[in-house]
């Protein structure tokens, strides 16, 4: 996978560029694509910031965060990202519509536990 990292104020090293491929690598454990992945460090006053943005086949993910230290930030914004993807991953899953009944109330179709109390 190539990352594209890039950075205005602040150069990057081997050990930035490890820390953010090696993070950024736990994704691919999903085994969903991620295509084109881009990293941005901004340096701030007393913090430095950094932001990803990663697309995906049928969606993209954002994360960003700000810490003193860089490498606390990657990996505060790899939990971002691994929470962002379990969330894309999942939500076909849920089924949300199915399970809440409405189309069965639509069509007067009631379960048949619920049709006996109500004719009791």
């Amino acid at each position: 996978m190539i990352i594209d990292i890039t950075s205005k104020t602040v150069a990057i090293t081997p050990s930035m560029r490890t820390a953010i491929e090696a993070r950024l690598s736990k994704l691919e454990k999903n085994q969903i694509p991620l295509i084109s992945p881009k990293v941005i460090i901004i340096e701030g006053k007393n913090s430095m910031k950094i932001e990803a943005l990663i697309n995906l086949p049928h969606g993209q993910l954002f994360a960003s965060d700000e810490h003193e230290d860089l490498y606390v930030a990657i990996n505060n914004m790899g939990h971002k990202l691994e929470r962002q993807l379990h969330k894309f991953q999942s939500k076909p899953l849920a089924k949300r519509p199915s399970r809440s009944g409405k189309q069965q109330i639509r069509n007067h179709e009631l379960p048949e536990q619920e049709a006996e109390t109500h004719v009791a």
